[in-house]
């Protein structure tokens, strides 16, 4: 069944986009010590091979949500081609702004690992300056957090239409989208809001995406009863 196999496809590009940029983010908060430059920098010399692994899986991960919206629009299409649109567009507007922010995050490593041609700087000077391009890198992906939510809203409205994926599906991915949106702009705009709710926004903003994920590879889709 042609369905299955896309849906398949799909749930492949969706656990290679999960491992990616789920790994990558956990490794830099990890990395990213707030408030102290010379701990960050002396974290990000001391990971080595692995700072620069998340950066590479971080890419990887990008490139499998390009191919993930594409496959989805394949699948989905047959229920309304434009909305479908939408939601591609929405995937591949947040790549370029994630890439940026990867290349920013490669900064903090090059600033770091070439201290010897900024030798007019101190070594005080050129931590804050990796600090500041990991600050950036954060930002960064905070604002292509708008776009995470933002995909799925059209996302949950395809699944909801089809007559081949759970409507539960489609209003788990309606909360992750919020959760997404809510987390980048409070970060955004205050701080102090997103350290207090980002506990409580980060486990529904997984699961919409999670029972996705789980449901396209293990079931696929169910038979379609015509559209």
């Amino acid at each position: 069944m042609e369905n299955q196999k896309i849906a398949r496809i799909a749930g492949i590009w969706y656990l290679v986009l999960a491992i990616g940029a789920g790994f990558s983010w956990m490794f830099i908060t990890q990395v990213y010590i707030p408030g102290n430059a010379a701990l960050t920098a002396e974290n990000i010399i001391q990971s080595g091979w692995q700072y620069a692994g998340a950066i590479i899986l971080s890419i990887i991960g990008q490139l499998a949500f390009v191919f993930l919206g594409l496959t989805l629009h394949r699948l989905l299409k047959q229920v309304n081609e434009f909305i479908s649109r939408i939601m591609v567009t929405l995937v591949l507007v947040s790549i370029p702004i994630m890439f940026s922010a990867i290349i920013i995050e490669a900064g903090a490593l090059v600033v770091l690992k070439r201290a010897d041609y900024l030798s007019v700087f101190s070594i005080e000077q050129i931590q804050a300056v990796a600090m500041a391009f990991v600050n950036m890198h954060i930002m960064g992906v905070h604002i292509t957090e708008i776009f995470w939510g933002l995909w799925l809203f059209p996302l949950a409205y395809l699944v909801y239409k089809s007559n081949f994926l759970p409507k539960a599906i489609a209003y788990l991915l309606a909360l992750s989208g919020i959760c997404y949106c809510i987390g980048s702009m409070s970060y955004l705009l205050n701080p102090v809001f997103f350290e207090r709710t980002n506990i409580f926004l980060s486990i529904p903003e997984g699961i919409g995406e999670m029972a996705m994920l789980l449901w396209l590879l293990i079931k696929g889709v169910s038979p379609p009863k015509g559209i």
